[in-house]
């Protein structure tokens, strides 16, 4: 999929230095991910096989280089769960407010609505007041995005001498049935929206 010289493109495990690459920074000077240390390229090989295996895990590329990913994995992890989809999503710094974000969650959503996916849910730190570490840039993003916040936990996160919130917010992508057919997973889709 392409936009304004921008592709969408499904990530592989040979990505995971390119994607280290823009995680890194908000690993190390951001509370946007609550990782205290940086994965290896290795273990994080091992992230994107695994989520591969069932999830879409998408880059978004332009000029030839990735400016940011996004990646669907499980909500909880209990078969029930099945019809909801847990997201994430990382920009390149020096990419945010390109484009890139809206172009990578309108994919992952064709993705998992074609999976069959019900239920969007996202994760984000949150501040009551803005400081160096964390704005609360990304839960206005997913407001943009048709997300509503459904829930929030108390300083549950410590990082960088700080106490910060988190919250839940959540998406509806489908209709919700008595026998609803069961998840497809991504690898037998991934040629159709290609």
């Amino acid at each position: 999929m392409a936009r304004n010289n921008l592709t969408i493109r499904p990530v592989t495990v040979n990505d995971a230095e390119d994607l280290l690459a823009i995680y890194r920074y908000y690993v190390e000077r951001t509370a946007i991910s609550f990782e205290y240390d940086v994965p290896t390229v290795e273990e994080f090989r091992g992230r994107i096989a695994h989520i591969i295996e069932k999830y879409p895990y998408l880059a978004a590329v332009r000029d030839g280089a990735i400016i940011g990913y996004a990646y669907a994995h499980p909500f909880v992890g209990r078969a029930a769960y099945d019809w909801s989809a847990e997201l994430t999503i990382y920009i390149d710094r020096d990419c945010r407010h390109s484009g890139a974000g809206r172009a990578l969650y309108e994919a992952l959503e064709q993705a998992l609505h074609r999976m069959s996916v019900l239920n969007l849910y996202a994760c984000i730190g949150h501040t009551e007041i803005d400081d160096p570490y964390l704005t609360n840039s990304s839960e206005q993003f997913h407001a943009h995005m048709g997300f509503v916040t459904v829930g929030m936990f108390r300083k549950c996160g410590y990082k960088f001498g700080h106490w910060y919130d988190m919250i839940w917010m959540e998406k509806i992508i489908g209709t919700h049935g008595e026998n609803q057919p069961a998840l497809t997973p991504y690898p037998a889709i991934r040629e159709v929206l290609l």
